[in-house]
């Protein structure tokens, strides 16, 4: 069964009096374990895509399919459920609180859709930070560190 299922997508947007198709009946499947590339030209919609699958935007028609779950007529914040518990992102920005530090940023997400103990939540935190080569940083904030670990 494929993670995620994209079927006859279509996104359009206004800008002004123009409308603008930035996606045209896009349908894909991605079964656990690929390894995919989406690549094309500046504008050709690879970000749009990626957006609707990550949920962060919404396809004009057609459905998005998340681990059998249709996430396309949900709304914002079951879509930012899904984002917290389902998805993960690497952004070219890194989104990191800058008053907070690498643990702080980290655990943040953790804090907003879990009910776990502090406790739990710190131990899963280390976890992480440790996996990504990081524990050694975890005090630092986002302006104490390079750019790669910022992306860690």
């Amino acid at each position: 069964m494929p993670i995620v299922e994209v079927k006859n997508v279509s996104k359009h947007y206004r800008l002004g009096e123009q409308d603008v198709q930035a996606l045209s009946d896009i349908s894909l499947a991605i079964e656990p374990g690929v390894f995919l590339a989406i690549a094309g030209p500046s504008g050709s919609g690879k970000s749009t895509l990626l957006n609707i699958i990550g949920c962060i935007d919404t396809p004009s028609s057609g459905a998005v399919i998340i681990n059998g779950q249709d996430v396309s007529g949900q709304t914002p914040d079951q879509l930012a459920d899904v984002r917290a518990r389902t998805l993960g992102f690497i952004f070219q920005t890194f989104n990191l609180l800058p008053v907070l530090s690498a643990e702080e940023n980290v655990e943040y997400p953790l804090v907003m859709v879990q009910n776990w103990p502090a406790t739990q939540r710190r131990a899963r935190v280390l976890e992480l930070l440790e996996a990504v080569g990081m524990s050694d940083q975890a005090d630092k904030r986002p302006d104490q560190l390079s750019g790669g670990q910022k992306q860690r």
